[in-house]
């Protein structure tokens, strides 16, 4: 099968040389995965009915309702009472690196909506209806199972493609710099589901132009019927091809005719969010977007919310903060606390607190090191100068637990992009897009780029991308699920 190398004004041929990045070569076989078949959905759904007949039974078993038959039968209506609740949520649907919070409620609201259902059910069809503990059983049970087998099935899916053992094979049409980043994106996390095995393009720019890309420039986007044969794609991404959009009309056609699923980057998506709505004015689409959520009385209140949580917060943990500045104390001696100058919401700088977790004085220096290219400031910079307990400290983020003075003062929320020193925050203003943008919201404690994997070192242009999609999409709901994951890393004390 003919592949290609990336070049700077076509696509040249590439015959056993490995793909860019480490990314899988195209023809290398793979486990597609029971786990990632079209058939899935419908297996899930089984898996589902399965897990609420059981509860229904464990239900039953648990209490000393002796049912008649009338009663059992209107009992055993709810699994289907719940599967056709579920059924509009399109909780099965494939939704991309979806997470146990994002199935909690709609689980919740199906079984409940699929008991009361069930309840009136059995008044009209059963004598003395349906016993209340053994349906408050059968709800509480399927909850708990449903939340749970959904979770294991995540875990497996998440470990296969972890092992490049599953996941849908994807073309990419664009491969430029938003191609590339989306390309990159799902090469580093297979939990996504979506293996990238090539890029189509008119006319590519060089691979050093957009970062890198995790696989080979295939062909041209004409070509992708014949690359989604060869390379048995199973998902297309458009994302910026170099002509006008109307050159991509006949590939969404065959995408369609081949039964491809299709996602598109939309245009503007720097601040498109999840507040669009679809109205159609004669026969043109028009999609209309939601206003900013970092302005308003929503956002008054988040910051009235953090003082107050923040400081009961404080209360709180008063005491474990007190141990913390007593080893400290006792194993490296003064100071315990130290303060450094942080950039916030609208460029306002403040002092941001941390506890003492290295030998010696913590510099806060006049000029920026050099980071390297793509590389976030933070981490250990320098020498390793941790002590025992700062060890401890900064692998838990305890270090970080007497920010909770910041967020009482006003300073910081709970929630939001980390704050940077200004230093640094003047020098990427002026060489990286968007990264003033992060400052529209008051920097937290935690954020979603932390709860990614992001901290230390690591990317700063994948770390301005979340920071700013968060501002964009924020909402308490948000909130509570990044509050929710920080909590389930510090349990796991990650390194």
């Amino acid at each position: 099968m003919p592949r290609y190398r990336d070049s700077p004004g076509s696509a040249q041929t590439l015959k056993d040389d490995p793909a860019p990045l480490g990314g899988t070569a195209v023809g290398r076989p793979h486990l597609s995965g029971l786990l990632d078949a079209p058939a899935w959905p419908w297996l899930a759904a089984g898996l589902d009915l399965a897990v609420l007949v059981v509860a229904v039974m464990l239900s039953l078993h648990w209490t000393s309702w002796a049912p008649q038959p009338a009663g059992l039968r209107a009992l055993l209506a709810f699994p289907v009472a719940a599967m056709l609740a579920m059924w509009p949520t399109r909780m099965r649907a494939r939704r991309l690196d979806a997470g146990v919070l994002d199935d909690l409620w709609p689980v919740i609201a199906a079984v409940s909506v699929a008991g009361m259902l069930t309840a009136a059910f059995g008044r009209v069809t059963a004598p003395g209806g349906i016993d209340e503990p053994t349906l408050v059983g059968a709800w509480a049970t399927a909850v708990g199972l449903l939340v749970l087998s959904h979770s294991v099935v995540r875990l497996i899916r998440r470990r296969f493609r972890g092992r490049e053992m599953s996941g849908r094979p994807t073309l990419i049409v664009g491969a430029g710099v938003v191609g590339a980043r989306i390309g990159r994106w799902l090469h580093t996390r297979p939990q996504y589901g979506l293996r990238p095995v090539g890029f189509l393009d008119w006319s590519p720019p060089p691979a050093n132009l957009v970062g890198g890309r995790p696989v080979p420039v295939l062909g041209q986007p004409s070509d992708l019927s014949r690359l989604i044969r060869e390379t048995r794609a199973r998902h297309v991404v458009l994302a910026f091809a170099g002509r006008p959009d109307r050159h991509l009309l006949p590939l969404l056609r065959a995408c369609d005719e081949l039964g491809v699923q299709v996602s598109m980057v939309p245009r503007l998506f720097e601040h498109t969010n999840d507040r669009m709505t679809y109205e159609p004015i004669g026969g043109m689409p028009l999609l209309t977007i939601g206003t900013g959520r970092y302005r308003g009385w929503k956002l008054t209140a988040k910051h009235v919310l953090d003082r107050v949580v923040g400081s009961i917060m404080l209360v709180c943990a008063a005491p474990l903060m007190i141990v913390i500045a007593f080893l400290i104390l006792v194993t490296s001696g003064r100071p315990v606390v130290f303060r450094q100058r942080r950039t916030g919401q609208h460029g306002r700088d403040f002092g941001l607190l941390k506890f003492c977790s290295m030998r010696g004085a913590n510099p806060d220096p006049a000029a920026p090191p050099d980071l390297g290219a793509d590389r976030a400031p933070g981490g250990i910079e320098g020498p390793d100068r941790r002590t025992a307990i700062g060890r401890v400290l900064r692998r838990s983020s305890l270090d970080e637990l007497i920010q909770l003075v910041n967020v009482a003062r006003g300073e910081m929320s709970l929630v939001g992009p980390r704050p940077e020193r200004p230093e640094y925050v003047e020098l990427f203003s002026d060489s990286l897009d968007r990264y003033a943008d992060r400052h529209r919201m008051r920097p937290g404690i935690t954020g979603l780029a932390q709860v990614g994997g992001l901290r230390g070192g690591t990317s700063l242009a994948e770390r301005i991308e979340l920071d700013n999609y968060y501002i964009e999409h924020w909402s308490f709901t948000l909130d509570a699920k990044i509050l929710l994951r920080t909590l389930l890393a510090v349990f796991r004390v990650p390194e």
